[in-house]
């Protein structure tokens, strides 16, 4: 699996921000080296850093996501109520 190297701050351009799913994938990717002793003791706090601001900014796309289905669904509701 190829890692992606971004910026450790969430305040990025969105071009530089992964996606919610090559998040996962990169998240996913941390827990199994840790998981799997891979991880040099060296290395461990770079990426629990980086698993804890991939964790933030997953919770964050979700967050923005609810938010949005529950204007759409608003929406639909008032439109058809007319």
């Amino acid at each position: 699996m190829s890692q992606i190297t971004l910026p450790t701050d969430p305040q990025t351009a969105d071009s530089e921000t992964p996606s919610f799913r090559a998040a996962m994938d990169e998240l996913e990717g941390i827990l199994e080296r840790i998981e799997g002793e891979e991880v040099d003791i060296d290395r461990l706090a770079t990426e629990l850093r980086r698993a804890a601001w991939l964790l933030d900014l997953c919770r964050g796309k979700i967050r923005k996501a609810e938010v949005e289905v529950t204007q759409i669904v608003q929406s639909l509701e008032r439109e058809g109520g007319e």
